[in-house]
C-alpha cells in the first residue's frame, strides 16, 4: 500500500527521510547491536543521542545560553499544570483564551491561584485573535499565558500581546519549528511534539533560568519540578528515550534544508495553495479572519453538514486522511504541518476543485 496524504491534527505526518532512517536503525543503532528503544538512557552512546538533539534545537531556535531545554514526558496538556505549578509565585497569573488549548490550561491554572482571563475570542467560537495591545494584565500577575497556534481553531498570534512587562509564557505545540520565533521574548516556551516535531510522548520545555524556582511549595510532585528536571539533564527519570532520538532526527532534517527561515518559506507557499482556493471557491470556505490564519492548520466548511460528510467520505476513498474537522466548528480541518510535502495540499486542492464541480 502507497502512503496516504496524513492531514491529522497530531499526531502527524513526520518526514519520510527520518522514518526511513529509523527504519534501517531498528534493530542495530550504528553498530551497538541493539535499537534506541532498547539501550540504557544512562549509557554513553543514548547521552550522545540526547546531547545532539539539544545542540541542534538550540542552533535552529537560537536559544540563549541563559534558557534550559527540557525533554520531558506526559504532553504539552501536562504543562497546563506545570507552568502554574513552577510560576505562580505569587499566586496569580493572567490567561488570554483563544482555543480549546487555551481554555483547558485556564480552567487547570485556577487550580493552584487566582487566574485572570484577560481576553477571549470565544464569542465568535475562537475564529480570531483578540487585540491584546492594551490588555488588563494584573499587577502582581507571575505571568501572562497565551497558545500561540490553535490547532482546532487555525488561528495565530501573527504579534505578540503587550504583556506590560510581565513574563510571557507560550504553548507553542502546532506551531513549533514551523518558523523562526525569538526566544527572548518569552520566559517560557513549550510544546508537545506529535504535530511538528516527533512522535507523541514527549515535550519540550525552553525556560528562561531566573523562572527555575527552589522554593517550590511541598505540594509540587518532585517530577514537576522544572528545577529537578533541570538539575538532572532530562533524566531524573527515564526520559522517553525513542521519541527524543526522532525529535533529533527531525532537527537535522530541518537544518539540511535550511533552518528555519526556509522552513516558514515551504510552509507559507504550502498554506498560500489551499487559502488562495478557498477564497475563490464559491462551495468551500475557511472559517477565520484573513489577518490571523495559521500556516499550519486551516479549517474549511461547505455550510452543509450533509455535503461535509460526503466530502471527508469520498476523500478518504481518495488517499486524503484525517479531514474531518473538530466538533466545535464542523466541517473540515487540514493540518499542514512542516513533513506535509506541497504537493499533498496541491492534490488536495484538486481533489477539492474536482468535487465541487461534481457537486455544484
Amino acid at each position: 500500500m502507497s502512503r496516504v496524504y496524513n492531514f491529522s491534527a497530531g499526531p502527524a505526518v513526520l518526514p519520510e527521510e527520518v522514518l526511513k532512517e529509523a527504519q534501517e536503525e531498528m534493530m542495530d543503532y550504528r553498530g551497538c547491536g541493539m535499537s534506541v528503544m532498547e539501550m540504557s538512557h544512562r549509557s554513553k552512546m543514548f547521552q550522545t543521542i540526547i546531547d545532539e538533539a539539544e545542540a541542534d534545537l538550540r542552533e535552529l531556535m537560537n536559544i540563549p545560553d541563559n534558557y534550559k531545554v527540557l525533554f520531558l514526558q506526559g504532553g504539552a496538556a501536562l504543562q497546563f499544570a506545570g507552568v502554574p505549578m513552577n510560576l505562580m509565585k505569587n499566586g496569580v497569573a493572567d490567561y488570554i483564551v483563544t482555543g480549546q488549548w487555551a481554555k483547558k490550561a485556564y480552567v487547570e491554572a485556577q487550580k493552584y491561584g487566582k487566574v485572570n482571563k484577560v481576553a477571549s475570542s470565544e464569542d465568535e467560537t475562537f475564529s480570531y485573535i483578540p487585540d491584546c495591545s492594551d490588555l488588563p494584565i494584573d499587577e502582581d500577575a507571575d505571568y501572562v499565558y497565551i497558545c500561540m497556534n490553535n490547532t482546532i481553531y487555525g488561528t495565530v498570534f501573527h504579534e505578540l500581546p503587550n504583556t506590560k512587562g510581565k513574563t510571557l509564557v507560550a504553548d507553542i505545540s502546532s506551531c513549533f519549528l514551523s518558523e523562526p520565533l525569538d526566544v527572548t521574548k518569552f520566559g517560557l516556551v513549550y510544546g508537545g511534539v506529535q504535530k511538528n516535531v516527533g512522535p507523541s510522548g514527549v515535550q519540550i520545555v525552553i525556560i528562561r533560568e531566573d523562572l527555575i524556582r527552589e522554593d517550590l511549595p511541598q505540594w509540587v510532585p518532585t517530577m514537576m519540578s522544572y528545577k529537578v528536571q533541570a538539575d538532572n539533564g532530562s533524566m531524573y527519570n527515564t526520559p522517553p528515550c525513542y521519541g527524543i532520538y526522532i525529535c533529533g532526527k527531525v532537527f537535522k532534517w530541518i537544518k539540511g534544508l535550511g533552518g528555519l527561515e526556509a522552513m516558514k518559506k515551504r510552509n507559507e507557499e504550502k498554506a498560500a495553495v489551499l487559502y488562495d482556493f478557498l477564497d475563490s471557491s464559491k462551495m468551500f470556505k475557511g472559517t477565520v479572519r484573513k489577518e490571523d490564519r495559521s500556516l499550519m492548520n486551516v479549517p474549511f466548511v461547505t455550510g452543509d453538514k450533509d455535503l461535509d460528510a460526503k466530502f471527508v467520505a469520498e476523500a478518504k476513498e481518495a488517499g486524503f486522511e484525517n479531514l474531518k474537522g473538530h466538533r466545535t466548528v464542523g466541517g473540515m480541518r487540514a493540518s499542514i504541518y512542516n513533513a506535509m510535502p506541497k504537493e499533498g495540499v496541491e492534490k488536495l486542492v484538486e481533489f477539492m476543485k474536482k468535487f465541487e464541480a461534481e457537486n455544484a
